[in-house]
């Protein structure tokens, strides 16, 4: 089982992060490189439930799907079967601290593999391989995902990350890239991960300065997790449920808005946020303190160049910047199940939604969505259609859980937040 649609963070503590790349005799080389004299590299991905997904060659095979993550320190396999494939000797075993209520897990440390995106090639860079896949990343994103690529890309180019075309165009470093009329933000890189602080308001006018980490491997737009100790402040008008995943298991929070956001000059209005409980997340944190996590959601309303080299960021409204930010109107968490993903299961039913009002349970299997079968929709579609507008409805073919007859429901959604 995954989590919720909206929600899906990866939240990930990697504590062996930098002693993972001392074991390294070639430390010095773990980095990406162009060929000799080309000034840059357009790189296409897929923006998946609001994740960037990349073709990753690995040891010259592949493509594998790798999640464009800065969130994550160290190169982390998530497919243990990937090491099987390839395949990897002289595993040696590790520790991960992760975040949630479950414990540490076991995994395993690669030899040095050598890694290709587009003409951008990265030698000498171990990974960190799961042995179990605690995320069901697949499952979420009706495709293979094998793993998570953070630092050890984002540390080697100035990254512009076009979200609206869907390609990423990488510059070394040397060739310094200001986008027109974008707006410079600075940032700080603490534990390999980046880092900025600004303004926001929360709903009882109360504005605050707070640190965030840039996750672009995060689905959802603000996690507000820490102030000064003791949990954030919860939105009267919130929603209850299970948030995300870590790497120790579940998040259980609420969801709520703030009044706004600034990023540079601009101001974001009505941004959902998610107030994770505290116990489960912000007690944990220890490797940098820090008051919440900026994710994809927001992040894609602009055009987002990350230049580590000069400890910047640049931000310019893309085509996204107006959307409104909208939650999940169905009360429903799906994942893509058989061997091309193309079906689809309720794994949870949130409590007081539309899908519960309507009978629907973990389990239940949706056939059709107005009469279309649900293979030819794609994870993005149905993602939208459940949050498309306060009491539309839909026509649901559903086969519930252990019968062979299907049933249809008029099904109305209902914004919750």
């Amino acid at each position: 089982m995954f989590t919720v649609p909206y929600l899906h963070r990866i939240l990930i503590i990697i504590g062996m992060g930098m002693g993972l790349l001392s074991h390294s005799k070639n430390s010095s080389a773990q980095a990406f490189l162009l060929p000799e004299r080309q000034k840059r590299e357009i790189i296409p991905f897929k923006l998946i439930k609001n994740l960037i997904v990349v073709p990753v060659y690995i040891n010259e095979s592949g493509p594998y799907n790798f999640v464009l993550d800065s969130g994550v320190g160290v190169l982390l396999v998530t497919d243990y079967q990937l090491s099987e494939q390839l395949p990897l000797e002289n595993l040696r075993n590790i520790k991960i601290t992760g975040l949630g209520n479950n414990p540490d897990l076991d995994a395993f440390i690669s030899p040095p593999l050598n890694l290709s995106l587009g003409k951008a090639h990265g030698n000498y860079i171990p990974a960190a391989i799961l042995k179990n896949d605690v995320f069901n990343l697949s499952e979420y994103a009706g495709m293979p995902i094998h793993g998570l690529l953070g630092y050890e890309f984002f540390n080697s180019f100035i990254v512009r990350i076009n979200y609206v075309d869907q390609h990423l165009t990488i510059y070394p470093f040397s060739e310094e890239y200001i986008p027109r009329k974008g707006q410079k933000i600075p940032i700080s890189i603490e534990q390999r991960k980046p880092y900025l602080e600004t303004n926001l308001v929360l709903n009882d006018g109360s504005e605050k300065r707070v640190k965030l980490i840039i996750d672009t491997g995060a689905g959802h737009p603000l996690s507000l997790e820490n102030e000064n100790g003791k949990p954030f402040q919860i939105p009267d008008e919130n929603i209850a449920g299970n948030l995300g995943v870590g790497l120790g298991g579940p998040i259980e929070g609420y969801l709520g808005r703030i009044r706004s956001l600034n990023m540079g000059k601009f101001k974001l209005l009505g941004v959902i946020s998610a107030f994770p409980n505290y116990e489960d997340l912000a007690a944990k944190l220890t490797l940098v303190e820090r008051n919440g996590n900026l994710g994809n959601q927001l992040l894609k309303r602009f055009q987002v160049v990350f230049d580590y080299s000069r400890n910047s960021m640049y931000v310019k409204p893309s085509g996204f910047f107006k959307e409104k930010f909208e939650h999940d109107m169905s009360g429903l968490e799906l994942v893509s199940a058989g061997p091309d993903y193309k079906r689809v299961i309720i794994s949870r039913v949130a409590a007081g939604s539309p899908a519960e009002l309507e009978g629907l349970e973990s389990g239940d299997e949706i056939i059709a969505i107005n009469f279309k079968p649900v293979s030819e929709f794609n994870v993005n579609e149905i993602d939208n259609l459940f949050k498309s507008g306060n009491e539309r409805s839909y026509l649901l073919s559903i086969l519930p859980k252990n019968s062979d007859k299907t049933k249809k429901i008029l099904f109305t959604l209902k914004r919750r937040i």
